[in-house]
């Protein structure tokens, strides 16, 4: 157990039933949410890496080219291909952006990259949080069983 985590302990073992389980319960809370942001980003990641290989995919195909468009996921729309060097790029709450398909494959690389770094850091928060609520829940668990024997 390193200096900080027996510096934690003492700190809880002061602490009252009731506050012990407020913490556990708060931290419980904290490591769900954590989570479901890991589960968001996860999500968002795989999203961006379907575009950029659906990018890749278009810049193959030649100008004139027939093919399904998708306006939702699951509604399609025949339609005939341009340009297939300029693509929109979504950038969030109804913003697109017109860029080269070099510029748009670079844009989802780097939010890709973003992503997974900030998955990372996620991924470490929530260590350290769920670490921190096994230890309220420990500390939480040897007082309730001392305080049975005592009754």
């Amino acid at each position: 157990m390193s200096t900080a985590s027996r510096e934690m302990v003492a700190e809880m073992e002061k602490m009252s039933i009731e506050q012990l389980k407020a913490v556990k319960e708060q931290s419980d809370m904290e490591v769900g949410l954590l989570q479901d942001s890991v589960n968001n980003i996860r999500t968002a990641a795989t999203r961006l890496e379907k575009a950029s290989a659906a990018l890749q995919d278009l810049s193959l195909h030649p100008q004139g080219k027939k093919m399904l468009v998708p306006l939702t996921s699951s509604l399609y729309v025949s339609g005939t291909l341009d340009d297939a060097d300029k693509v929109l790029i979504d950038v969030g709450t109804g913003y697109f952006i017109e860029k080269t398909m070099h510029d748009g494959r670079d844009y989802c690389e780097r939010k890709i990259n973003l992503l997974k770094s900030n998955y990372d850091e996620l991924i470490d928060i929530a260590g350290k949080k769920k670490n921190v609520a096994d230890e309220v829940g420990l500390v939480l668990q040897t007082r309730l069983r001392q305080m049975a024997r005592s009754s």
